[in-house]
C-alpha cells in the first residue's frame, strides 16, 4: 500500500511543510516522534496520511505533546500494516454531529442537488474528528470533506491547508 506523509508545523515564523517517512515505524509514538522530530519548537504539528487514494488519517501535537488522531475509515486498520499502527487502537467511532447548514453545503462547494450524505454510509471514521475545530475545520467539515463522493484524500488535505494557510508548501511536497 502506498503512502504520502506530510508533516506541517507551525511556529512563530508560520508554516512550514516537510515529507516523513513512516517506513520502519514499529508504532503510533514512534510515527509521533518523527513528527516531532520535523521541529521540536513548534507550536503545533500536524501529519497528513494519505495511503491508496482511499484512507487519510491526521495527527496532531501541540507544543509536542498530547497526540490526537483522526482516521478516515477504520478499514485502513485491515489494509494495511501502516494503517493498523495509525488507527488500529482508535476506538471511537465518530458520530453524532448536528446535522447543519455548513454541512449541507460542504466544504468543497457544495452540491448542486443537496442529497449529499454527511457521512459516507460505507465508511467508519474514527478519533478525534474536532482534531482542527480551533483552527477553522469543525468536525462536520472534515466528515463532509472525507466522505465527499470524489474527493480523494489528497484533495482532503489540500482543502484543509487552504484553511489553515499551508496549502502551497503541502503542494510544494508533491511536486504539483
Amino acid at each position: 500500500m502506498s503512502y504520502f506523509a506530510a508533516a506541517v508545523v507551525r511556529d512563530d515564523g508560520g508554516w512550514t511543510a516537510a515529507e516523513v517517512n513512516l517506513r520502519g515505524a514499529t508504532d503510533v509514538d514512534e510515527v509521533a516522534d518523527r513528527l516531532r522530530d520535523v521541529d521540536p519548537d513548534a507550536d503545533l504539528s500536524l501529519l497528513f496520511v494519505e495511503a491508496d487514494d482511499a484512507y487519510l488519517v491526521i495527527l496532531r501535537l501541540d507544543d509536542g505533546e498530547d497526540l490526537r488522531i483522526f482516521g478516515s475509515d477504520s478499514a485502513y486498520a485491515e489494509e494495511s500494516r501502516l494503517g493498523a499502527l495509525l488507527v488500529g487502537d482508535l476506538k471511537t467511532s465518530v458520530t453524532g454531529f448536528d446535522d447543519t447548514e455548513e454541512a449541507r453545503s460542504s466544504a468543497a462547494g457544495g452540491d448542486e442537488d443537496g442529497e449529499q450524505p454527511a457521512v459516507d454510509p460505507e465508511a467508519d471514521p474514527v478519533g478525534d474528528a474536532d482534531i482542527l475545530a480551533d483552527l477553522g475545520v469543525s468536525p462536520q467539515r472534515l466528515l463532509n470533506l472525507c466522505a465527499h463522493e470524489g474527493m480523494l484524500p489528497a484533495d482532503v488535505t489540500a482543502e484543509i491547508c487552504q484553511v489553515l494557510g499551508c496549502v502551497d508548501e503541502v503542494e510544494e511536497l508533491r511536486g504539483v
